[in-house]
């Protein structure tokens, strides 16, 4: 299907964003707001009035929830956002409703709402099972509570994915893997590893530009990433894309339409969308995006309309982070254009520089590839 075609198809995915959290980490750069427990009531009301432009309810195949931390809602205020999120987007069958959770908040009382709405699929920012790396990351919870939460989630909602992060200052190899080995024995079916980023405008950057935190050193953030590969694939897991990791089936399907460059609707502060050739984002701050909301104006802060050969690229782009790569005869048929046509001189450099391989029709990363994925990625856009 040509791109010209598949602009006019309807999304089948959606995301929602949820800004709430206890606090802000200090590595965190989402849209969140920390501490305003009393705007959940202006949000939900908000994201009604966002859907509601949507004009009828759209059949999707995923829906994700994500933020911030969904589960930081009070178990009505959960069960209302489940409510709006699945009567405008109803669930094909086999769908798959995803999550995003935080250790501490999950109780039995939350488990039953998730359940009753039909999530079939939690996201657990668990980041480590070590209490001092979880104190560094300013995290507030600690093995214990990994643990219970996983305890309540796993008979109820099996689908269970661990976000865990690797190279925090003063980290070792042997500490990372011993995270890798508790997310394992966990029992989750999906494991996403980060290393840890420095944004700007976190106190982490203000933290390692003010000599309070180091970086860990490029060898070792190396060894720590093929760690990661080889811990998890012998334990069962495929690599199928750069940062993640699943049981056989149990790839994030949500995730996998934006790697296949498919649209999506979004709605909530910060949120994008990508429908037909248009791109919008949402604005970032909540307060801002519930006044939008409540005056009857737009929520949207960016808008963009993509050209044929830019989403090629991002297509591409997006293709070459799973480790299947890019079917290039699809890609053709997809686009109407092929990579060489598109960035041949940088593809045929990193070709030769051995960080791309292409055989059997396929162009993807090598091992080599995957650990400088983000460089490629930008190079070809």
């Amino acid at each position: 299907m040509s791109d010209l075609h598949a602009a006019n198809e309807t999304p089948r995915s959606a995301y929602i964003h949820v800004p709430f959290c206890a606090h802000r980490c200090g590595y965190c750069n989402f849209t969140v707001i920390a501490g305003r427990n009393d705007l959940a009531g202006a949000y939900l009301n908000a994201i009604e009035k966002e859907l509601e432009q949507l004009g009828q309810p759209h059949e999707v195949d995923t829906l994700f929830l994500g933020g911030g931390t969904p589960t930081h809602l009070a178990p009505d205020e959960l069960e209302q956002l489940l409510s709006l999120a699945t009567k405008w987007f109803p669930l094909a069958a086999d769908a798959e409703l995803s999550v995003e959770a935080n250790p501490i908040d999950i109780t039995p009382e939350k488990v039953a709402v998730l359940e009753s709405a039909g999530v079939n699929r939690v996201s657990l920012g668990v980041q480590s099972f070590r209490s001092e790396k979880l104190k560094l990351l300013e995290r507030d919870h600690d093995r214990g509570q990994v643990e219970a939460a996983a305890q309540l989630l796993l008979p109820r909602i099996p689908n269970l994915s661990v976000d865990l992060i690797f190279a925090a200052p003063g980290e070792t190899l042997a500490q990372w893997e011993s995270d890798l080995q508790s997310a394992i024995h966990l029992g989750t079916a999906h494991l996403s590893t980060y290393g840890l980023t420095f944004e700007k405008g976190t106190t982490f950057w203000n933290r390692l530009h003010h000599d309070q935190l180091r970086e860990v050193d490029e060898e070792l953030q190396r060894e720590m990433y093929l760690a990661a590969i080889d811990h998890l694939t012998k334990a069962g897991f495929e690599h199928y894309e750069v940062s993640n990791f699943a049981q056989p089936g149990r790839e994030s399907r949500h995730n996998l339409q934006y790697w296949l460059g498919k649209r999506y609707f979004a709605a909530g502060p910060g949120a994008s969308r990508h429908v037909g050739m248009i791109r919008e984002t949402n604005h970032r701050s909540t307060t801002a995006y519930i006044r939008r909301m409540q005056q009857g104006t737009s929520p949207v802060a960016e808008h963009e309309e993509l050209s044929l050969p830019m989403k090629a690229r991002e297509q591409l782009v997006f293709g070459l982070r799973m480790l299947a790569g890019v079917h290039i005869p699809t890609f053709q048929e997809d686009t109407g254009t092929t990579p060489w046509e598109l960035c041949g001189t940088k593809i045929d450099q990193f070709l030769e520089l051995e960080l791309l391989n292409h055989s059997y029709e396929r162009l993807r990363l090598t091992r080599e590839g995957l650990l400088l994925a983000d460089t490629v990625c930008v190079e070809l856009l």
